[in-house]
């Protein structure tokens, strides 16, 4: 075959299409975020302690928001991760984390006022910028005063988590807290 002009033009166009869509793919895969491990406050909520008592959510899925459930809730899988709250500037609606020490995925579904006044500055210690998270532990029709003694004893004052965490950490889906044998989860 010989190679003409009007060969040589096509060859070269479709190699620059070809580098131009691998480059594309490229820059589309690094724009999506990097994990990357923090310490902060992480602290849980549940049924009985949320605001109003229930599994109501300020960031449901049926309003629009980048998230995955309407109600509180989640198995803790990559696919199916536990809400979280937290004030939306310190992480955007949405993003999922993975918490080693219960060994569980959760995403970014609600709001905490603590949160809140902790990332603005306002919180009990005045200072800027704690990393502060809230948990969801489920609890409906367990006994309250032990779903809030769960949330207590998971408490950590400063603990890692991996914001954007890959999808293939270690997963344990038993329950945070059992309603039915009011049973908190030891990891």
């Amino acid at each position: 075959m010989r190679l003409t002009k009007t060969r040589l033009t096509a060859l070269i166009g479709g190699l620059l299409a070809i580098a131009l869509a691998g480059f594309g793919l490229f820059a589309s895969a690094s724009a999506a975020q990097a994990s990357t491990t923090r310490n902060f406050l992480v602290t849980l909520y549940g049924w009985p302690d949320n605001s109003p008592p229930g599994n109501a959510i300020a960031y449901p899925k049926s309003d629009g928001n980048h998230t995955i459930h309407n109600s509180a809730g989640g198995t803790g899988t990559y696919s199916n991760p536990i809400t979280y709250a937290t004030d939306k500037s310190e992480l955007p609606i949405g993003t999922k984390v993975y918490y080693p020490y219960l060994h569980r995925y959760f995403i970014m579904e609600d709001d905490c006022v603590e949160c809140d006044q902790d990332w603005t500055g306002h919180g009990p210690d005045g200072g800027p910028h704690k990393y502060h998270i809230d948990l969801w532990i489920g609890g409906k029709g367990g006994n309250s005063s032990k779903v809030i003694s769960c949330e207590d004893d998971l408490t950590q004052d400063s603990a890692s988590v991996i914001v954007n965490p890959p999808s293939n950490e270690p997963v344990d889906t038993t329950a945070l807290y059992n309603s039915s044998t009011n049973k908190c989860y030891h990891p």
